[in-house]
């Protein structure tokens, strides 16, 4: 892992496979950090013949906090945007979106396949919008494009669990917490892979503050579909069938928003991406790069 220089911030980054090979941008999405990518999904993946980037999105784990903009009401949040108020924020999607931009400008990459999750797929959609000549293809999973509304009860457990205890105890079980409500049921959730990446989370960079700056930037975006109706970019959208966060129904509105968008389902798939669901990841990403003739 390194750090570069990426739209006047510092960008946490790790790269992975040959660099003659054709470029995956991944995009994580809320709170989460690069590590949260499993290693051996980006080993498969560099094992199918791509060069693969992924990095900390600002305001978590190793890139640049704004700590210096005041951490928003997240409750208030949830409330505006379901009632269509449009939030201030700190910074928003189109400066994460530069951010990408500048990850790739800091390889000396012209342009990508984009994969971006939750508010990832966001991110590259933006990216899509507002750079399309960085973005060879996009893949937009559990997305959506609009700041979607899961059911109060989800959210206000999930708003509870990003609060911010004092124990590293605490923040480890609320991380776990939080795996588990996201999570479907047509894959085994993996005790022991996920309590590993809870402690690697928390430890790396518990950061409340900055999941709320990120949200407020989700809220502040508004709808995209008249922008991603005009898009002429190869496109595939994966959701699962039991996402509550992101219920499915805004992964087939993308789908049907975006020209000659592809929409791959992945039965009993949660808010997640378990490995059991990889090969169907993977199939969908490396049938996509085929089809955008690169």
């Amino acid at each position: 892992m390194t750090k570069v220089q990426a739209n006047g911030i510092d960008i946490e980054v790790e790269a992975s496979g040959d660099t003659r090979d054709p470029t995956i941008l991944l995009i994580m999405g809320l709170s989460f950090q690069l590590v949260h990518w499993p290693d051996g999904l980006v080993e498969q993946l560099t094992g199918r013949g791509f060069h693969v980037i992924r990095f900390d999105n600002r305001d978590v784990g190793l890139s640049t906090w704004f700590d210096d903009h005041p951490r928003p009401n997240s409750a208030l949040l949830w409330l505006k945007s379901a009632l269509g108020i449009r939030p201030k924020s700190a910074y928003t999607l189109s400066d994460m979106a530069g951010d990408a931009a500048g990850v790739l400008d800091s390889f000396g990459i012209d342009s990508a396949h984009v994969v971006g999750v939750s508010m990832g797929g966001m991110i590259a959609q933006r990216l899509a919008i507002e750079h399309p000549e960085r973005v060879r293809s996009l893949c937009s999973i559990m997305s959506c494009t609009r700041p979607p509304s899961a059911s109060v009860g989800l959210t206000m457990k999930l708003l509870k669990l990003n609060s911010s205890p004092e124990s590293r105890e605490d923040r480890i079980n609320n991380t776990m917490e939080t795996f588990r409500l996201i999570s479907g049921s047509g894959f085994d959730f993996d005790e022991e892979y996920m309590g590993q990446l809870a402690v690697t989370a928390v430890d790396r960079g518990w950061h409340p503050e900055g999941t709320d700056r990120q949200y407020a930037a989700i809220t502040a975006d508004g709808n995209r579909r008249a922008a991603l109706a005009g898009l002429n970019v190869t496109t595939t959208v994966v959701h699962g069938t039991e996402d509550r966060l992101v219920p499915p129904g805004y992964g087939q509105r993308t789908a049907d928003t975006i020209p000659a968008a592809e929409m791959v389902w992945i039965e009993g798939m949660g808010h997640e991406w378990p490995e059991g669901a990889w090969p169907q990841i993977l199939d969908a990403i490396t049938d996509l790069v085929e089809r955008s003739g690169a």
